[in-house]
Order: C-alpha cells, then sequence, then structure tokens
C-alpha cells in the first residue's frame, strides 16, 4: 500500500495538472528489499509535440463584420491591423449568431445544441439541447490541450454555466477550472459592468471594490502574469490561453480619453458609414466582386431624416462604441507586445474573432443609456431623446450603461443584414477572423475564403499544434468532434472548402447552409416600440406572428449573392425543398427540437420558492427572482445605536435593490432603472436582536421592523428590475459586491453588526 501511495504522490508532484484523471502507469523499473537494488522508475509526463507553438484564442463580444479597421471599419483597431496584414483574414467565418451558444461550440467543437447550448445557459429547459450542461462527453479545447501537454489559462467572459451552478458552493465542474482551464480569471454570466465587474478567481468569487480600473486591463495584467508565470517555470512547455473579453458588449464603458479620440468623427451617421465602409472592404478584397449593399433594413430611419437633438446623441453613441472597442484593440495589443518582448511571439498561433455574434440589436432604435434589463428601449422605457440628452456626457462612465441604437447595429454589420440573434441571416452569425503565426504562414496579409465554422476552430487547434484530440478524456468517452479543420488553408489559399454544410438556429430563427446555397427563415421576436412619431412598430420585418409554421423560408445563393440581396425562393422551389428537408435532418440529429422562441422562459418547477443565506456570507448567489409575492426577510444584531452597513444587496447601480443601516436607521432602496425609490424606519434600532422584512405584492412593497410596518410604496413587479440582475451581480449579504444600488453608501460598506441571515421566500410567508 505504502508503494502505491508513494507512486501516485510521485506522479501527482511530477504531473500534477493531469490529477483529474491520471491513471496508475506501469512500473517500468525494479523494486529491491533495499533503496540500492532497486531501480527507480517515474511516470512519464505528459508532453506536448517538440516546438509547438503556444496558442491564444481571442474572441470580440457583440462585434459586427465591419466595425474594425482591420475588415474595413472606421474604428481604428491599430493591433488588429497588425495582425491581419502580418498574418491572414479568414473572410468565410461564422459563428452561432448569439454568445453563449457560440462559445460551447468554439469550445468543444460540437454544434451547440448537441451540447445542451441551444441557448444561453441562464434559459435553460428540461430538453437534451437545451439544459444549458454541456456534456463531459464533449471536452473542450482546453481539457484537450491539458492531456497534450499544455499549460491552460482563460480569462474574461465565460458563460458557458446554468446559474444554478454558478453559487460559491458550485457544483465547479462545469466552470472553466473544471473544464480543463489550470487558472481563471474573468466573470461566469452573460455580461458584468467594465468599471465594477463581477470578478472570479478560480472557483472563488472576489471583489475589487472600490475599483477604478477598467475590466480590459485587469484581465489583461492577469493574462500578462499567467505567462510570465509559466514561462518562468516552465520555458518549453507551451501553454493554451482562451481570452475573452466583455468588450464590446454592453455596457460599453470605456475612459473619455478613448471617446475623445472620436469626436465628430461620426458626424456624417450611419448611413455614410456603410457606404464608406463598404467601399473600403472592396478595396481590401475582403468582399467578393460584385457584391452588393443590402439597403437599410426595414424600420430604420434614414440618417438625414433625424433632427439634430437625434444626430447629436446618436453620433455620440458611436463615439463611445468605437472608443471602447479601440481601447480593446489597444489592451489586446499589450500581450502581443509581452510576448514579443520575452521572444514568445514567433511561436505562438493567434486566433483573433471579432465577434462570438453581429452587432447587438439590444438598443433599438434610440438607443439605451441607463437600463440594463429587457430588450426595449426608447420610449417604452422612458429613455427618449430628452432623457437620452441628459446622459449625454456622461456615456462610458460608471453611471451609464450604453447600447448602440439600431442603426449603428447595422452600420457595425456591413455588408450584412440582420443582427446578433438572428441566426438566419448573415449579420448575426458571419464575423471576421484573423490568424497570425509567424513561424507557420508563409503568406503575409493572406486572404482565405474557405467557408468555417466556430466549431471548425478546435480540429484545427489540434492539427496546427500537432496533438491529438483523445478518445476518452477524464474518463469519458468522447462524442464526435463536428468541426473539420482548416488548418490546410493556412499555406494553402486554394484548398476547397471543407465544412460544406452548417445548419443554424437561434430561438426559432433557422437557416441551412449547403455548397454555398442557403435557406432560411426568420421568427420575429416583436420587440414592441415607438418611433419618434409615436406610431407603435415591430422590430426588423414588424411580423406579429408567432408560430413557427407561419415562418416564411427564403433562399440565396451566397456564390454569387454574399449579401442575400435577392430572394430565390419562388424561382428555385426544389432547391429550396431541399434545404429545408436538411435542415430536417440535421435539427434531429442535433437535438435541436424543441424550437424554443424568445419568450419562452424558465419553467416555475425549477425556480426555488425558498432560498435561505447563512451568516455573514460575502459571496454572491444567484437566486432565481421573478414571481410574486416575494419577501426578504433579514435577521441580524445590532452592536450599538450607530450601526451602518449593508445587510443585503440585489443587483447594482443599474438595477437592483439595497438593504442598509446609517447611523442605526434602516434604509430601503429600490432601484429601477436608475430610478430611485426609498423607504425608511421610524426610528434607529436599538442594540440587540432584529427581524427586518421586506415584502413585495403585486401592488407596492412594504418594510417591517419586528413585525411592525415602518413604511411601505407602490413600486410596481420586482420582476421587471429584479430578475435581470440576480444571474450576474446577484445578491451579497454583509457587504456590497458590485457597483452601489445607491449613492447613499461608498465601496463594500460592511456591515458593523451581524447578519445572521437572509430568507427570500417567492410565497410571501
Amino acid at each position: 500500500m505504502r508503494k502505491v501511495a508513494a507512486f501516485i504522490l510521485g506522479s501527482l508532484l511530477f504531473n500534477c495538472a493531469y490529477a483529474q484523471h491520471d491513471p496508475i502507469q506501469p512500473f517500468k523499473g525494479k523494486i529491491g528489499k533495499t533503496l540500492a537494488d532497486t531501480k527507480q522508475a517515474w511516470p512519464e509526463p505528459v508532453k506536448a509535440p517538440a516546438g509547438a507553438p503556444n496558442v491564444i484564442w481571442i474572441l470580440i463580444d457583440d462585434a459586427g463584420f465591419g466595425s474594425s479597421s482591420a475588415f474595413g471599419g472606421l474604428i481604428e483597431t491599430p493591433n488588429f491591423d497588425k495582425l491581419a496584414n502580418n498574418g491572414l483574414r479568414y473572410t468565410n467565418f461564422h459563428n452561432a449568431a448569439i454568445c453563449g451558444p457560440t462559445r460551447a461550440a468554439l469550445l468543444t467543437g460540437r454544434n451547440h445544441h448537441m451540447v445542451a447550448m441551444g441557448h444561453h445557459p441562464d434559459w435553460a429547459i428540461g430538453a437534451p439541447g437545451y439544459n444549458g450542461n454541456i456534456p463531459f462527453e464533449a471536452a473542450t479545447i482546453a481539457e484537450v490541450m491539458r492531456d497534450n501537454g499544455y499549460n491552460t489559462f482563460a480569462l474574461g467572459k465565460w458563460h458557458s454555466t446554468v446559474p444554478a451552478q454558478a453559487s460559491p458552493v458550485g457544483p465547479f465542474n462545469r466552470w472553466p477550472t473544471g473544464r480543463g482551464f489550470d487558472h481563471f480569471y474573468g466573470f461566469i454570466s452573460g455580461a458584468t459592468d467594465q468599471w465594477h465587474p463581477t470578478l472570479v478567481e478560480e472557483t472563488n468569487q472576489v471583489s475589487i471594490e472600490p475599483n477604478t480600473t477598467h475590466l480590459n486591463q485587469l484581465i489583461t495584467d492577469k493574462a500578462i502574469n499567467y505567462i510570465a508565470n509559466q514561462k518562468s517555470a516552465d520555458p518549453d512547455k507551451p501553454f493554451f490561453m482562451y481570452y475573452a473579453p466583455g468588450a464590446t458588449h454592453a455596457p460599453a464603458q470605456v475612459s473619455k480619453e478613448w471617446i475623445n479620440k472620436y469626436k465628430g468623427k461620426f458626424d456624417k451617421g450611419w448611413d455614410s458609414y456603410r457606404e464608406e465602409v463598404f467601399k473600403r472592404q472592396q478595396a481590401l478584397g475582403i468582399i467578393p466582386a460584385g457584391t452588393k449593399l443590402p439597403p437599410r433594413q426595414t424600420g430604420l430611419k434614414a440618417w438625414d431624416s433625424l433632427n439634430a437633438d437625434q444626430k447629436k446623441v446618436f453620433a455620440h453613441f458611436m463615439e463611445v462604441y468605437a472608443g471602447y472597442m479601440a481601447y480593446t484593440d489597444h489592451e489586446i495589443g499589450r500581450i502581443v507586445d509581452y510576448l514579443a518582448e520575452i521572444g514568445q511571439l514567433d511561436n505562438t498561433a493567434i486566433f483573433l474573432m471579432i465577434g462570438d455574434n453581429g452587432a447587438t440589436k439590444e438598443g433599438s432604435y434610440f438607443g439605451r443609456a441607463g437600463t440594463r434589463n429587457g430588450f426595449s428601449a426608447g420610449n417604452d422605457e422612458g429613455e427618449g431623446i430628452d432623457y437620452l440628452l441628459k446622459w449625454n456626457d456622461k456615456l462610458g462612465s460608471e453611471s451609464t450603461y450604453p447600447t448602440i441604437p439600431l442603426g449603428w447595429a447595422q452600420a457595425m454589420n456591413v455588408p450584412f443584414k440582420y443582427w446578433k440573434s438572428d441566426a438566419n441571416g448573415e449579420g448575426g452569425s458571419h464575423a471576421p477572423l484573423i490568424l497570425y503565426y509567424p513561424k507557420g504562414i508563409k503568406e503575409k496579409a493572406g486572404i482565405r475564403t474557405q467557408y468555417s465554422h466556430v466549431i471548425d476552430m478546435l480540429p484545427t487547434t489540434i492539427e496546427l499544434t500537432r496533438t491529438k484530440m483523445p478518445d476518452v478524456v477524464n474518463g469519458y468517452k468522447q462524442m464526435p468532434v463536428q468541426g473539420v479543420s482548416f488548418a490546410g488553408s493556412i499555406n494553402n489559399a486554394a484548398m476547397p472548402t471543407k465544412h460544406t454544410m452548417q445548419y443554424y438556429e437561434i430561438h426559432g430563427g433557422r437557416a441551412m447552409y449547403k455548397d454555398g446555397w442557403k435557406a432560411e427563415a426568420y421568427h420575429p421576436k416583436v420587440y414592441r416600440q415607438k418611433d419618434s412619431s409615436g406610431v407603435d412598430t415591430r422590430d426588423i420585418n414588424f411580423r406579429a406572428p408567432l408560430d413557427f409554421n407561419e415562418d416564411r423560408w427564403e433562399l440565396y445563393n451566397l456564390n454569387t449573392d454574399w449579401t442575400e440581396t435577392t430572394d430565390l425562393a419562388a424561382k428555385y422551389p426544389e432547391k429550396l425543398k431541399e434545404l429545408k428537408a436538411l435542415f430536417e435532418q440535421e435539427a434531429v440529429k442535433n437535438q435541436v427540437y424543441p424550437l424554443k422562441d424568445f419568450h419562452a422562459g424558465v419553467p416555475d418547477d425549477v425556480i426555488k420558492p425558498r432560498t435561505i443565506l447563512y451568516g455573514q456570507s460575502t459571496a454572491r448567489f444567484a437566486v432565481p427572482m421573478g414571481k410574486v409575492p416575494i419577501t426578504f426577510t433579514s435577521e441580524i444584531e445590532v452592536n450599538d445605536a450607530k450601526a451602518e452597513g449593508i445587510i443585503f444587496t440585489h443587483g447594482d447601480l443599474f438595477g437592483g435593490a439595497v438593504l442598509y443601516m446609517k447611523n442605526g436607521e434602516v434604509f430601503y432602496t429600490v432601484n429601477k432603472a436608475m430610478k430611485i425609490t426609498t423607504l425608511k424606519s421610524s426610528a434607529p434600532l436599538t442594540p440587540g436582536k432584529h427581524s427586518i422584512k421586506v415584502a413585495y405584492s403585486t401592488d407596492g412593497i412594504s418594510l417591517s421592523i419586528d413585525g411592525v410596518e415602518a413604511a411601505s410604496k407602490a413600486v410596481g413587479n420586482p420582476k421587471t428590475f429584479l430578475g435581470g440582475t440576480a444571474d450576474g451581480d446577484g445578491i451579497s449579504v454583509g457587504r456590497s459586491m458590485n457597483s452601489p444600488v445607491s449613492d447613499a453608501y461608498k465601496g463594500t460598506f460592511d456591515f458593523t453588526g451581524k447578519v445572521s441571515r437572509v430568507i427570500i421566500d417567492q410565497k410571501g410567508n
């Protein structure tokens, strides 16, 4: 037994990164009765192939094909340009058209429904294609590379874990470090504040408040730290890094220094932008000859038809977004520069994907300055032009949550139609890819036109690094990788496309691609809006029916019509029929059914009706919200008459609520889209134990202390401001882990007394 234990200990010491699955190897030495007559032998460590390159995957969030200067855009991205001008531009690369599904497909090399991520993990349902739990039979790129002798790091956005598993107690096997990454520093949810991020390091939720450092810098500093430590400890061992900043996803927050670089540069508007960028793309040779620029999308107004205030507000939205992307380019440049400084750049393969989907339509017609929840903006949320003018000078700061208007979103997606989350259109799923690998690329500034998809990234990386895809990973027999390698195209521009067929589906929108032909059906999501004249309209095609059978299928030949300008459904009905049948076949094979539209939420039976947060916990808890009535009961102990601090806080500056004390008095503040309502106790609390109850009903909210009502007000349904924050910022007890819900306190504002527990009851008991 001691020999076995010593053998295992030796194996772990020599090869500790593989402790998840590290079976005992046959002993190749000889055991004698004494050490003198024993021939020692050690387990063979896993080593990457000699000379295998470091690999970095960079995934930008919510960025369109025509945003960066590397692909013709007017946002200056000199570091992207440098990588492209000394590497390859892949112009026919695709994704799943929305964040979580793209990331699951990218990391595993399998279609997103096949790995249970038919939609965001936040919207999981009880069906194999949608439950949000990426199966262990689908190893991630990190698990594969680690099994091939690489160190593995993940930084930034994860968005591949269901909220129920994102609590301080896990389980952690579907967090980054549970899926093959040696180190993780970033955020688990789909979005976070850039100035007050909800940060996790490994599996520990950390607070950096009060913080003044942008998230881009935080993750870049950590990335450089990981590289420095790894190359100092084992310079010959390669690393794999997954760098996924929150940028350019909302909130578009960045310093004035970067915003001011673009002052006045978008005053000509989105129509002019589209035309100018289209010409630049033609000159770069990144769009096929004969490509047409589609007309402005239905419902969008001509820039010249806008009034002066609208132009002022909308142009500034774009200045902020441009500064946000340019700053992201700058921070990525720091990593590239560091690799050059330590002599690792030539032997590093950098894959830069400029968008996990197209630019977002979530800002709707007016853009969004101060709300984070829901998908409607404009007049419906009080964010008409008068409102936006008040916030205009603050856009990008920690007090704003900017999202660009639809007109700019289409401009970012030039030359394509549609937006993020539209799986039918190229604007949702067609993104730039840059490959920079000095040691492995013979041609500089090359263009590659082979059709490819994010599921191809894993097999391409395996082929490029000369590693192997194991049949079994961590004891799990692997399902087939569905992507195909495009590594052969790196030094062969004429290589035929190997990925010839691909289905798409996101909340009911569908498409089927095969050999350049594409059938697609847009499924309307019906974002109700009023335009500037007060007329009720609908987003995109403005079609009200939500029945999947009523969706109209279109047909395009992308070989001759790259931007989907001519619908051929009537001309080639048999081709359309063929592709629809192929979609049906692929949908069944890939677990696409049941189709789930945007409005299909989480079923009631998975909502926790009662949650108890014990003790002085300072971690964020993801607590699903949305039902009413709901109560929050806090059992506390006050030490003196001047007690102060956070009892619990839920959400952040852009929506949520906080229960706190100042000078012995109790306050409960509700922040609904930055509209503040505060309830206050009638007298300071005496030292000792107390019970504080906040109760929501369908028509109001009340604050009670020790069973006696102290205050009440009408604030509306808590779902509209609490539901969206639970999975991101969540609830923290005893201190603030997020940006302040109210300006009545600063920083963490630790409670000077004791919080015994907070009981959250959605039955209103």
